[in-house]
Parts: structure tokens; sequence; C-alpha cells
């Protein structure tokens, strides 16, 4: 049995990861404070789609991880999941931009409890935020390589604070690696979705719409609605790191992503579609939407030998159904 730390363990993602973990038998302690606009869920609140108090190899530590870096200096850990962030939707990164850079404290906390602690692999999630913004124009956009993003000769301007925390988060991994011997990877996720992620973000927000509207002659999304985003399933982000961490150990990045635009406009189309009807979609030019289009380059992702295989259609279509069974919508 894998003795394994996961912060951010009742957010989005890490209630997904801690459920495949439980299953294949480790013992995890998640550490999460469950701060207001990240998404967290109380384990006692019931996480939507799992029960990790099932198992009894399941732990959950209700406090800030930078508290608990300082008492448990000593701990032992095969894998140490970091994953604890400030982050909310779009309205968070661009009007709370403060409260966001707080993530420089948190990754600056993990990197000298890890020093200590040592665990044997250190698993850390950055942010496609990370990649320069100009390279996410509507004049000139690609799908983003991780050779991109250089520590020796070029950053570029990334996303925001969010962005600048994981690019921090990134070098330190890096540092730790060549300074302290501390092997970890880390990876870029682009827009990872699934039925239990916070409404704030834009995946369910616009199955919710689509499903509150059906029959309607027209509908609307944030921002132009022309934005364009790489929408990877959750299932497949946590693959995609089970399949890889342990092929890098210098800190270097992987994306996790499909290499597929969608629009706002296409996507609210596509779930409009699957409800039966077909709607005007338009933006609302008044809310935030973003750099232009951002999608990850999946060559690396497949010489390490992962690529994605939730399609888009299919997601979306279980989501609906998952909302409008439960009564979400």
């Amino acid at each position: 049995m894998r003795k394994v730390l996961v912060t951010g363990g009742a957010g989005f993602v890490g209630r997904h990861l801690v459920q495949r973990l439980l299953e294949a038998g480790d013992e995890v302690v998640a550490v999460d404070c469950v701060a207001p606009f990240t998404g967290g869920i109380l384990p006692d609140a019931g996480w939507p789609l799992f029960e990790p108090r099932d198992f009894e190899n399941f732990h959950f530590v209700y406090e800030d991880c930078r508290t608990w870096f300082q008492r448990e200096r000593q701990a032992e850990f095969d894998y140490a999941f970091h994953l604890a962030a400030m982050v909310g939707g779009r309205l968070m990164i661009e009007n709370n931009p403060l409260a966001v850079a707080d993530d420089l404290s948190i990754d600056a906390a993990y990197w000298q409890w890890a020093k200590t602690a040592r665990p044997k692999k250190n698993v850390c999630f950055s942010s496609s935020a990370a990649y320069p913004i100009k390279l996410q124009r509507a004049d000139h956009y690609v799908l983003l390589k991780e050779d991109m993003i250089s520590f020796e000769s070029d950053l570029g301007m990334p996303d925001m604070s969010y962005g600048w925390a994981k690019l921090t988060c990134e070098y330190l991994a890096r540092l730790a690696y060549e300074k302290h011997g501390l092997e970890s990877i880390c990876y870029r996720p682009f827009s990872g979705y699934g039925e239990d992620q916070d409404d704030a973000y834009p995946f369910p927000s616009i199955c919710k719409r689509v499903l509150a509207n059906v029959g309607a002659e027209t509908l609307q999304v944030w921002g132009s609605g022309t934005q364009m985003r790489d929408f990877i399933h959750i299932d497949d982000c946590i693959d995609g790191v089970l399949a890889t961490m342990d092929q890098i150990a210098d800190g270097s990045a992987v994306n996790l992503s499909t290499g597929i635009f969608t629009s706002f406009i296409e996507f609210a189309q596509l779930a409009a579609e699957l409800a039966g009807y077909k709607p005007r979609v338009s933006g609302m030019s008044d809310k935030p939407a973003g750099v232009h289009a951002r999608g990850g380059d999946t060559t690396k992702q497949r010489e390490l030998g992962f690529h994605a295989r939730v399609a888009f259609r299919e997601g979306v279509s279980a989501a609906l159904d998952y909302y409008d069974r439960e009564g979400s919508a």
C-alpha cells in the first residue's frame, strides 16, 4: 500500500484523484481548508459522485495546507499530489487577482515542506494559464506546446496572477530537483470538466443554462461566445496523470489536453441539440471571456503513452443526463 498526500483533495480535480487512489488501495491523506469560491466540498457534506468515507484508507484533514506543512514536516509519503490553490472560474481570476496570488505562498510552503519531508515523488498541478497570452489572441493563436515556456530564454506574459503563480511553482519544481534532488512532474491541465464541477466554471453553467431554457429561441453564453477552449474530461485528466507521472523526474511540464478547439457558442449549440432544440446562441459582451483561444498540443502526452479518450459530445451528453436526473438545472 502506497501512502499518498493530496493537497486540495476536496476540490474538483482532487475528489476524482482521491477516488482513483483509494480504489487502487492507496492510503490517502487529503488536506483541504475548503476555501470559499474554490469549488471544494467537505466529505461530511457528501461528495456528489463518490463516498470517500466508505474507505478505511481515507483520511481527511480540514485545514489550510500551509498550517499542515508546518506541523507535519516529518511525514513520509510515496507520492505527494499538490493541487491546493486559490482558483475559481474566470470571475475569480479577473476580479480577485490578489486572492489568487495567495497561490504563491501556498506553493512556497509546499516546496519548503517537500525539502524536509522528501516525498518520493512530487506531482504538481500547474495550469494552461501559464502559457503566453500572445499565443492565444484572435489574430494569432496556436496549439500550445510545453516548450513554448522556457525558463532559460522566454517566459512570455501568462494569464493574470494565476498564471504567474503557476509559473513560479513550475520554476520551484526545477530548482527543487537541481538543488535538492526532489523528483517531480508538473501538469498543465486545460479546460477540465465533469458533472460535479462548480457552477463558476463554464462547463456546468452552460449545460444547466441549456436545460433551464429548453425550447427557447435564443441562448446566451459569457463573453463574445467565439472564445475557444480545449475541453478535457476529468476522467481523462486523471488517466493522464496516473499514466505519465513516473516518467518524468526533473519537474518538467506535461499538458493535459485534447488538442481540439471548441467555442462557447459551439458548446452551447451542441448541448442544446442533445437537449432537443436549436436556439440562436450569442455572447454577453459584459461578461469576462479571458483569452480568445487556448488549446494544448498533445505530442508530448502521446510520446508518454497517453491520449484523451472521452469525446466532448459524450461528456456533454453524460452531464446533461446527470443534471436532468438530479434536478440541478
